[in-house]
């Protein structure tokens, strides 16, 4: 059976992504629409709320299998699968494959893991890398739900 994310990961990445039914350009330019939906999200689009949560549930079970490879064989608890599904929801399976958070986490160093998170906190703005202070608090929350 898949593994799927908690109760509090998915509130953590609702409550973080918001839902938003018509597409905007997030602060790195990307568009989006619902709950942090980008595939093929162009301007003037619109969602009912039912197809914002649809794409949530089919964005996540892409990342969730993503996670759970990644994961193979490693001792993970629901709030560090969730905590990691979250930020690898926001930044990407790529990135989350080469991340200093999966790296400690196989390595049993659950505290560098949850530091790790924390350095998830910027985004490219006109071309320049900055800190986002939504990305700091996110980043600070999926912390504190992987160390829980």
């Amino acid at each position: 059976m898949a593994r799927t994310i908690n109760a509090a990961g998915l509130k953590l990445i609702k409550s973080f992504e918001g839902c938003k039914l018509t597409a905007y350009q997030d602060v790195a330019g990307i568009w989006t629409i619902g709950y942090g939906h980008t595939r093929s999200v162009s301007v003037g689009m619109v969602f009912t709320q039912d197809q914002a949560d649809q794409a949530l549930a089919s964005d996540l079970l892409s990342t969730e299998a993503a996670v759970a490879r990644a994961l193979a064989s490693v001792d993970t608890n629901d709030n560090h699968f969730a905590a990691m599904v979250s930020l690898t929801y926001n930044i990407g399976s790529g990135n989350f494959a080469s991340s200093s958070v999966l790296k400690h986490h196989r390595t049993g160093r659950a505290q560098d893991a949850a530091d790790a998170f924390l350095m998830w906190n910027k985004a490219t703005i006109n071309g320049v890398l900055q800190v986002v202070n939504g990305l700091t608090n996110r980043r600070t929350a999926e912390r504190t739900l992987y160390l829980t």
